[in-house]
């Protein structure tokens, strides 16, 4: 699994063409990747990591299958989404199942491209996206909460349990705050997730400057980056434009292209690579003459939890891990001159899987 994040914009700021470029970036590596359209706006882009290859070539696997992140361009946005209008309903219930949501804002002049409120104002627009999703929160926190105090009062354990969450969102919503900003234990983080709230999932602002401010950003990113900073999120300068000519390049013609604007990676790589920070997830593999495969898995996970990633019966029948960290496997030359020296452990249901992990699972069910 990677993970899903869902592209959402006011109309006219590049949020479709951004989702074009993206997936057809991964769609131009077709001859080294799977890749699969699933329905006109969703798209599954496969990761890139120079390590999977790397452990193929030792493997000498015959495939390779690289973890995979959806995007989803979830259309429907507009003043008063939130009480269904445009495509209001669609669009929230297709939010509710993300693991992460990219805020596509307006940071180009462009007279050519009329912007929906008339003027390109990036701090409004981001306000826009925040407070329709704030408003459908508000209205499920308030008819939940009678519900829940009823069944808490009842004693009901797991409803005493959200009260105060569910206080301290409601505070937080009034005052036009996400409840992404609620501060939780990490015991309460599970059961804040558990009520679905469009504003309590990860946030990552794309700026869409014109190609000439994709390597520094410009006045509007900067606005940007600075909302970013106050929420804790993550605000990342992109040119649609630029993912656009890129995509149908070939790999090195595109790093020479990238090189000549000053950028070190493509937006695809720095849309993952802030979306894996977001969600504080890592990549494990597992590596053989069969295939060798990228894992997804949250930062934190032992190894029967990381073995679920694989398959739930790999969790129930968990034996041991054998594992090799990346760097032994690749200096060594593979698995067995790893062994020979010595590199590879033995761990057990407690050990903390790490990124670059190669792990072989025993289990038995």
């Amino acid at each position: 699994m990677g993970f899903k994040c869902g592209i959402v914009g006011l109309p006219n700021v590049g949020k479709s063409t951004l989702f074009n470029a993206l997936t057809q970036t991964s769609n131009a590596q077709a001859e080294n990747y799977p890749f699969c359209t699933i329905d006109p706006n969703v798209g599954e882009v496969p990761i890139p990591d120079d390590r999977l290859n790397k452990l193929a070539e030792i493997a000498a696997s015959k495939s390779r299958i690289p973890t995979k992140m959806s995007f989803v361009d979830i259309a429907g946005l507009v003043k008063g989404a939130s009480k269904g209008e445009g495509l209001g309903n669609k669009f929230l219930a297709n939010i509710r199942e993300m693991d992460a949501i990219a805020y596509v804002i307006r940071c180009f002049e462009n007279s050519d491209i009329v912007h929906v409120n008339g003027n390109i104002n990036p701090v409004e627009d981001s306000e826009i996206v925040e407070t329709e999703l704030m408003l459908s929160d508000l209205e499920s926190i308030e008819s939940r909460m009678p519900i829940i105090e009823k069944k808490a009062k009842s004693g009901d354990a797991d409803s005493k349990e959200l009260i105060p969450i569910l206080h301290g969102v409601h505070e937080l919503l009034k005052v036009g705050k996400p409840a992404r900003l609620l501060k939780v234990s990490d015991v309460d983080k599970p059961k804040l997730k558990s009520l679905q709230l469009l504003t309590s999932k990860p946030v990552l602002y794309i700026c869409n400057v014109d190609e000439q401010d994709a390597s520094t950003g410009n006045q509007y990113s900067k606005l940007v980056e600075e909302i970013a900073d106050k929420e804790n999120a993550i605000a990342i300068v992109i040119s649609a434009k630029i993912e656009a000519e890129i995509s149908e390049l070939n790999r090195s013609e595109k790093d020479e292209y990238l090189l000549e604007l000053g950028l070190k990676h493509s937006g695809l790589e720095r849309v993952i690579q802030s979306g894996y920070q977001l969600l504080n997830l890592i990549t494990y593999f597992t590596a053989g003459p069969k295939e060798s495969r990228a894992w997804t898995i949250p930062k934190g996970s032992n190894a029967p939890r990381a073995a679920r990633a694989i398959h739930t019966d790999f969790e129930k029948g968990f034996i041991r891990a054998e594992v090799i960290g990346y760097s032994d496997y690749v200096s060594l030359n593979g698995e067995q001159k790893s062994k020979e020296a010595g590199k590879m452990r033995v761990e057990g249901k407690d050990y903390i899987v790490e990124d670059g992990d190669v792990i072989y699972f025993r289990f038995n069910v």
